[in-house]
């Protein structure tokens, strides 16, 4: 499949491109801080109080709201940025003002434009919250999965009460997060799911989901949730054989279950993806994997890093040695670029191989879709690579922040702090936002600031979260250093047919 070429590039990735050009300078910085005041507008007959740039970006994009002269005044001063932003990128203007009308993506620019006019330009960009929390939503699941990071099973006896959720969503709200996916355990069984779902969507958030599927199976539930508000649905089949799939799972029935949900998801046209945790478990089923995707008929499938976290502790054995890791992130370019699907991987290494496998002409920021747009490589750089405690960050069942779900270390808890002081004043989560504080070859490496490694990966093999990724190729030496140490690590050598033979002239 040979690449497309566009005349002008999408609004968004050119939009972002200008804010690196046009922004860092203290005069732009001084008008932007004039935006991050609350300010209380009426849609319609709808109050809805957020930062005058919000609202700014609302009129922007032609909704009728009733607000301030300086909201008025700075809609003008933001319309004129955004026009000569995307002319000087060649973006199609249409293609902004028909993104801005969704609520979830103004609140995410809006808060781009915010943190730049406290912090300046950064690469990566530092933020003044998260552009999303991943909540682990409860320690409650119905399956029994070897991988899971979270050891869950059964609730825990301090998990936040559905008062103490409403109340962190209305915080999460305040501090302009502009998305939530809600993980776990398994979220769907919890009580509290429903009402948490209906409420963050009300605000304007984006809500996803991570589930293992089983609830969705049933139609009338996904429906029920949809028309809550959830906008993403992301379910975990970790093989195309039913089995092999329950086997590691932990309960039979499990994989129909999954497949079921996403079904449902693609009839009711929801945005939707297949989740793959890889391992040697499952690496010689890639294109299997790839295939039922298709068959089920969803457009993405994330392969996520393993991480020997939790439970995953006890099958280290099943992870993915550098060179392997390296093929197989590859190789699932070069699929993305064959199929009609979004094939990606959860790896930060992969913004790296985006970008060598296409001469420079593609990017991947983090686990988002690939692209040949120049807009969407200086995004790359904009987000960054692994955005553990930079771009998002986790709230553990009991109210616990760390800076992944894979990364386990407690910096602070929304009963006792504010969410907007534990993200903006933790010593850990401002080291993590300074690449320069990288150790190693993820330090000296040339794509740090579209890679950088996984910080979770250096804390679980080496218990320092800025030490060098022992997943990446560059690190090959401390990879081979740690299996010296505590025996195989996952060495494993693939079949001739395990992984088929790229066509590149294909590509």
């Amino acid at each position: 499949m040979r690449l497309k070429k566009h005349s002008r590039r999408g609004g968004i990735p050119a939009l972002f491109a200008t804010f690196k050009l046009l922004l860092g300078n203290f005069m732009a910085r001084s008008f932007l801080m004039l935006g991050n005041k609350e300010v209380r507008c009426y849609y319609g007959d709808r109050e809805v109080r957020n930062t005058a740039i919000y609202h700014a970006l609302s009129m922007y994009c032609g909704l009728n709201i009733k607000c301030p002269i300086e909201v008025k005044f700075l809609s003008v001063l933001l319309n004129n940025l955004v026009k000569l932003g995307i002319n000087i990128m060649g973006g199609r203007e249409e293609d902004v003002i028909e993104a801005f009308k969704d609520p979830a993506l103004r609140r995410g620019v809006a808060l781009v434009l915010q943190s730049i006019g406290v912090y300046g330009v950064t690469v990566p960009q530092k933020l003044l919250a998260p552009f999303m929390v991943v909540w682990n939503f409860t320690n409650m699941c119905n399956l029994r999965c070897k991988h899971c990071y979270q050891n869950a099973s059964k609730p825990l006896s301090n998990e936040l009460t559905l008062k103490e959720k409403l109340k962190l969503i209305d915080e999460l709200d305040k501090v302009g997060v502009p998305s939530i996916a809600l993980s776990g355990g398994e979220p769907t069984i919890h009580p509290d799911f429903l009402p948490v779902v209906k409420v963050a969507s009300s605000k304007g958030m984006y809500v996803a989901v991570a589930t293992n599927g089983w609830k969705f199976a049933d139609m009338d539930f996904l429906k029920k949730v949809k028309d809550s508000g959830l906008r993403y649905v992301e379910v975990s089949i970790d093989s195309a054989n039913p089995r092999k799939h329950d086997e590691f799972r932990g309960v039979e029935g499990s994989w129909k279950r999954a497949v079921k949900a996403l079904e449902n998801a693609v009839k009711l046209n929801m945005s939707a993806a297949m989740a793959v945790t890889l391992t040697r478990h499952n690496i010689t089923e890639i294109d299997d994997i790839l295939d039922l995707a298709e068959d089920i008929g969803v457009k993405r499938v994330v392969f996520f890093n393993f991480i020997p976290v939790g439970r995953g502790k006890e099958i280290m054995d099943l992870d993915l040695d550098p060179i392997l890791r390296e093929n197989v992130l590859r190789k699932l370019y070069f699929e993305s670029r064959r199929r009609g699907l979004e094939v990606l991987s959860t790896a930060p290494q992969y913004g790296r191989v985006v970008l060598q496998c296409s001469g420079g002409k593609v990017a991947a920021p983090t686990h988002f879709v690939a692209r040949s747009d120049p807009g969407v490589t200086a995004l790359a750089e904009f987000i960054g690579g692994c955005g553990a405690g930079r771009i998002y960050c986790a709230i553990q069942p009991n109210g616990d922040v760390t800076p992944c779900v894979f990364l386990p270390i407690v910096v602070g808890n929304v009963r006792y702090k504010s969410f907007k002081h534990i993200w903006q004043k933790t010593p850990l989560l401002l080291k993590l936002r300074d690449k320069e504080n990288l150790k190693g070859t993820c330090g000296r490496c040339p794509y740090k600031n579209v890679c950088g490694g996984c910080r979770a990966r250096a804390y679980a093999y080496l218990n320092d979260p800025l030490g060098p990724d022992p997943g990446c190729l560059f690190n090959l030496s401390v990879w081979d250093s740690l299996e010296k140490t505590v025996g195989s690590l996952g060495k494993y050598v693939l079949g001739e047919t395990a992984i088929k033979e790229i066509d590149y002239s294909l590509i």
